[in-house]
């Protein structure tokens, strides 16, 4: 009797999972919303757990990022990176510094605040993933760190565009100042298409820009912590996404269909951002710490700060 309840139970779950995943690829759900319907359904336990949702969120990220390449303009996004670089080079080390100082002012464990640093300086989980068995983290410190990363995500997918609204940001800044003080792509991409689209172009293109230094920042901490450079991982995802970029501008025929393959990966995006709500809940925020989450605030609020002064003043 016991295991036909918890069967029922297990298929209620998926009925009400599927159900609210497949509204999130329809219009009439925002980012934000698919975030938090995704926190909503792991507070209340309504997650299924015969599906590994981490997995299939890094699945269908990658996916959902390739496919925006076949909306970017290549004149666009040479110009936004290239135009940016200083910008994206200074960002990057300058917010590993102040991690590391602040790292020894609070007293937190060396590698956590080096993780949380590389979360924030480049892009938030991929970087953290990509750093972690380089330096030899521990899954206790690699957890805390993701922990923070993914919850000051969640948080910028609302705060941003607010904010941006409010300044009257044109969509250029927007994208380029998304793009360099929130985290993970995800949130990036989320909080630039709920600006625009000339934003989400800005953002994606800058933020992957950014990603590429995942390589540097891995082997540099490896030689810092004495660890293993062997261990670090490239993220295919970003030179798919390139090649998407180059199909779309030397076969421009196809254009139609570029969009729509544009237009459907924007809406994967959101399903991601509902599933990575999946993965946060009371539990995970408690188990990340508060001295952790103070190093990730401080570096988050500083970074964003600074970025949005250069670009609205310069």
């Amino acid at each position: 009797m016991t295991f036909i309840f918890s069967k029922l139970q297990c298929n209620k779950n998926m009925m009400i999972f599927v159900v609210v995943g497949v509204l999130c690829l329809f219009p009439i759900i925002s980012s934000p919303i698919a975030l938090v319907l995704g926190f909503t359904l792991a507070t209340i336990g309504l997650v299924p757990t015969q599906i590994d949702v981490a997995k299939l969120t890094k699945k269908l990220l990658a996916l959902s990022i390739i496919g925006l390449g076949f909306g970017i303009n290549v004149d666009q996004a040479i110009q936004a990176s290239a135009g940016n670089l200083g910008l994206i080079v200074g960002s990057i080390f300058s917010t590993l510094l102040i991690g590391m100082l602040l790292t020894k002012v609070f007293k937190i464990d060396a590698k956590t605040g080096h993780l949380v640093s590389s979360g924030t300086a480049i892009c938030g989980g991929s970087a953290i993933a990509a750093v972690a068995p380089a330096i030899q983290a521990n899954s206790e410190q690699t957890s805390h760190a993701l922990a923070t990363v993914f919850i000051l995500n969640s948080i910028a997918l609302f705060v941003f565009p607010l904010i941006g609204h409010a300044l009257g940001m044109s969509q250029y800044n927007f994208g380029l100042w998304s793009a360099i003080a929130i985290h993970d792509t995800s949130s990036v991409v989320g909080a630039a298409s709920a600006y625009g689209d000339e934003a989400l172009q800005i953002a994606t293109t800058v933020k992957l820009a950014r990603a590429l230094w995942i390589i540097p920042i891995a082997f540099i901490s490896a030689i810092i912590f004495k660890g293993d450079s062997k261990k670090i991982t490239v993220p295919m995802f970003i030179i798919y996404y390139c090649v998407a970029i180059a199909i779309a501008h030397f076969i421009p025929q196809f254009d139609a269909l570029y969009q729509h393959v544009f237009f459907v990966s924007k809406r994967l995006l959101v399903l991601c951002l509902f599933l990575i709500g999946c993965g946060i809940t009371v539990r995970t925020i408690k188990n990340a710490g508060y001295k952790p989450m103070l190093l990730g605030v401080l570096l988050w609020i500083t970074i964003a700060t600074v970025v949005l002064a250069y670009i609205e003043l310069v």
